[in-house]
């Protein structure tokens, strides 16, 4: 498995997370051509009192929000608008080891992504497999804080989910 889920938040086991997590990543990473079995995401399904804290512990921000990403390695392109370089794809290939290389970590909160979905009139396991694939997307170095980053990364994410039948999120 590509994904290892840890749900602190017994909401995301009736959401189905793990299913939903390991889809959403394995369908970004061939997107993108990186072999899966070579690679390892943890991902935290917690409530908004968690993600709060975690969000004021390493943002600063004391308050809830959807999702969050730990890359394990900073792949941030130096030129905006350019794909970040793939994540020692070289090594993760030949290495001897069957360990995979961990990309990063996501913590993901039961109550915000509901609360989205509900306004914008999504299914949540369409909204939560957005966000998913939105993390995973930052451990690989995308990001949305330059215009043509956010370019970038909104056109993945759409292809991305379209590939698993998913109405672009941004139409």
């Amino acid at each position: 498995m590509l994904t290892d889920t840890i749900l602190e938040d017994d909401r995301w086991q009736q959401a189905g997370l793990d299913a939903l997590a390991e889809t959403a990543a394995l369908a970004t990473l061939r997107h993108l051509g990186l072999p899966p079995d070579r690679f390892g995401i943890a991902v935290l399904g917690c409530d908004d009192m968690r993600i709060a804290t975690l969000n004021a512990d390493f943002r600063g921000k004391p308050q809830p929000t959807n999702v969050l990403s730990w890359p394990e390695e900073d792949l941030t392109p130096p030129h905006p608008g350019a794909p970040p370089p793939a994540p020692h794809t070289r090594e993760a290939l030949t290495q001897e080891s069957d360990e995979p290389r961990h990309l990063g970590d996501i913590a993901i909160a039961y109550d915000t992504c509901a609360t989205e979905a509900q306004a914008q009139d999504k299914p949540f396991s369409a909204h939560v497999t957005h966000l998913i694939v939105h993390g995973v997307l930052h451990l690989l170095g995308y990001d949305h804080i330059r215009d043509a980053d956010a370019t970038l990364m909104e056109r993945l994410e759409t292809e991305i989910l379209g590939i698993l039948g998913i109405p672009d999120p941004y139409g």
